[in-house]
């Protein structure tokens, strides 16, 4: 499993420091308002707002009926490297995106601050920061998702029963399935037949059915959005369904993910992230997720973090001057030379 809509949040906030080719190339991927990238998020992020709530008082086993959908952003940056403010006033405008200075040299102190805002953010599901820690670091932006919410019409544990299913090489096993009818939206196409299952409020988990012996790797990006065309404008159909129960984690490295999405230049520039902080090039790109689907509901949570590290050593400076003593100024228009203002400053008090 993996989180699309956390991923496209951590990238959107790394464009919000991007110039020259990467911002080119990220501006294609990601297909926001050319102009307004940044309002545009801001207003997604509006629309979950409506269901944010604390993950800490969910209770799992029994899922709330006003969907709990709570996004955090946070940047960790290290203290000895500036970072642009210009980049954070456009996350905390537009993302809500807390920052955080630390030491990444100092590994017993920092990675366990990563580790405490990803398991604070996804109420313990994710427990670790994804990807290996590096002690060279000096950038790391993390997006966690989380989301809770029972069925608008829950299953019966009662007409839970073991059911077989067919696994790869057609080998078959028994597992726990629910079983329900209720009018849901209903589509079907070539290759696939497909239902949303509502929850309370908001949201609905939209479940694909491939045809028989096509896998799920053959629901495309366009099949899928055909698919969510035709149940946008589907009437409701009095469906029985059989949908086994599931309990799903993984973690993986994004850079490969990224690196077919045609973001090249994002991964290797030195140059484009300066106003980020100086030199910056992305060294790491990572996602975990998990997820839970029950009789009363779903429990799920991501988080996706994008490491960088400002590259090479700073110019030792050739000359240094203190203002330590009384001193001389003024204020000069550089294309006449007219001194505007002039004086001495012999007590800074």
């Amino acid at each position: 499993m993996s989180s699309p809509g956390s991923l496209l949040i951590a990238l959107a906030m790394l464009r919000a420091g991007a110039a020259g080719e990467t911002a080119v190339e990220m501006d294609k991927v990601l297909g926001l308002p050319a102009g307004n990238r940044d309002e545009a998020m801001n207003a997604l992020l509006g629309f979950l707002a409506a269901y944010d709530g604390a993950p800490g008082p969910v209770d799992e086993r029994d899922p709330p009926r006003k969907p709990v959908m709570h996004a955090a952003n946070g940047l960790f940056v290290d203290s000895s490297v500036s970072t642009g403010h210009g980049f954070l006033d456009a996350l905390g405008r537009h993302f809500g995106t807390g920052v955080y200075p630390v030491h990444f040299a100092d590994e017993a102190a920092t990675k366990p601050a990563l580790d405490a805002w990803v398991d604070r953010n996804t109420r313990g599901r994710i427990k670790e920061a994804p990807a290996e820690y590096d002690p060279g670091t000096t950038f790391s932006l993390l997006n966690a998702l989380f989301f809770a919410a029972a069925w608008r019409s829950p299953f019966d544990p009662c007409n839970t029963s073991e059911a077989p299913f067919i696994v790869s090489r057609g080998e078959e096993i028994s597992v726990p399935t629910m079983y329900q009818a209720l009018d849901l939206a209903y589509a079907e196409g070539a290759g696939w037949r497909a239902v949303d299952l509502p929850y309370a409020s908001g949201f609905v988990m939209r479940v694909v059915l491939p045809g028989p012996d096509i896998g799920p790797d053959a629901l495309t990006s366009a099949k899928l959005a055909e698919v969510a065309a035709a149940l946008d404008r589907a009437a409701a159909v009095f469906t029985q369904i059989a949908l086994p129960r599931w309990e799903h984690k993984s973690s993986f490295d994004l850079r490969k993910v990224l690196g077919s999405l045609g973001l090249d230049t994002t991964l290797t520039t030195t140059e484009d992230f300066d106003a980020i902080q100086p030199g910056l090039t992305i060294t790491q790109a990572a996602q975990a997720a998990s997820i839970t689907v029950a009789e009363k509901g779903t429990v799920a949570a991501a988080v996706t973090r994008i490491d960088g590290m400002v590259t090479g050593v700073p110019p030792k400076p050739e000359q240094t001057i203190d203002f330590d003593r009384p001193f001389h100024y003024q204020i000069v228009h550089v294309e006449t030379g007219l001194p505007l203002f002039i004086g001495t400053v012999a007590d800074p008090r």
